[in-house]
């Protein structure tokens, strides 16, 4: 999978949230000072190409929509960090957030609960 630049994945977080919109709607969804249309449009245009987005034509405006979901897209991404940051373990992944100073005990808690639960769902699954 292509990864995306930081303008990139912004443009696409817009597109996830509208699920459909033309050039002016995505523009109209960056905050002050908001950038050339010329330079979101060169961007949208990269997207296209990089086929993560697609477009229908209206006339001459394009209505553009998304061809990967939010959650493919991170499921990829996750594995991509998984692979090149913890040769691909899973769990040197999961022990980070143990050896992660900035959690506090109610996120580790919510961590061992979401843990626990995906664990008695898989047991459940097997049985």
């Amino acid at each position: 999978m292509n990864k995306l630049t930081k303008p990139e994945e912004q443009i696409m977080h817009y597109l996830w949230k509208l699920k459909k919109a033309f050039l002016k709607d995505i523009v109209d969804e960056f905050p002050e000072p908001k950038p050339a249309y010329t330079t979101i449009s060169t961007v949208v245009r990269v997207l296209v190409k990089k086929q993560f987005i697609d477009y229908k034509t209206f006339g001459k405006t394009r209505e553009y929509y998304p061809l990967i979901t939010k959650k493919k897209y991170f499921n990829e991404y996750m594995q991509d960090v998984i692979y090149s940051f913890f040769n691909g373990s899973s769990g040197k992944f999961a022990s980070y957030f143990t050896e992660n100073e900035n959690l506090n005990l109610s996120e580790l808690e919510e961590i061992k609960l979401l843990i626990e639960e995906k664990i008695q769902k898989i047991k459940d699954q097997n049985a």
